[in-house]
């Protein structure tokens, strides 16, 4: 069973055991439009909580990917290098950026689930 959490970052993590699927929101997606490039962090990269992991370039502007939680990037999504517009066509899905094995479960509890991310995203106007 998996579970889909969402910082005020507008990324999404997906927890499967021990192991995290990070990407962007659609809404983050909408925002930057047109993605043309996405910088991907090393496998092996340890990354901390709130840290950059990662780039995402558009044709309005490059924008910072934080990640969620804590952890060791274990994967990279080596399709983003030829066709980084899956960001577009798929961001919580296809357009994943990284998988990291998550240091501390804990993490997760400052993340909001995705009925409180809905919410969050109306707010913004």
């Amino acid at each position: 069973m998996s579970e889909r959490r969402y910082s005020k970052e507008h990324e999404w993590i997906r927890v499967e055991g021990d192991t995290g699927t990070v990407g962007i929101t659609d809404y983050a997606q909408g925002q930057l439009g047109d993605v043309v490039y996405v910088e991907l962090p090393d496998p092996g990269k340890k990354v901390a909580r709130g840290a950059q992991a990662a780039v995402v370039e558009s044709v309005k502007a490059a924008s910072e990917v934080y990640s969620p939680v804590g952890g060791e990037v274990t994967a990279v999504n080596a399709d983003l290098a030829g066709n980084p517009a899956l960001v577009n066509e798929s961001a919580e899905d296809r357009g994943w950026f990284f998988k990291l094995t998550i240091a501390d479960r804990a993490d997760l509890a400052a993340l909001m689930d995705e009925p409180a991310y809905k919410k969050f995203v109306a707010e913004l106007g």
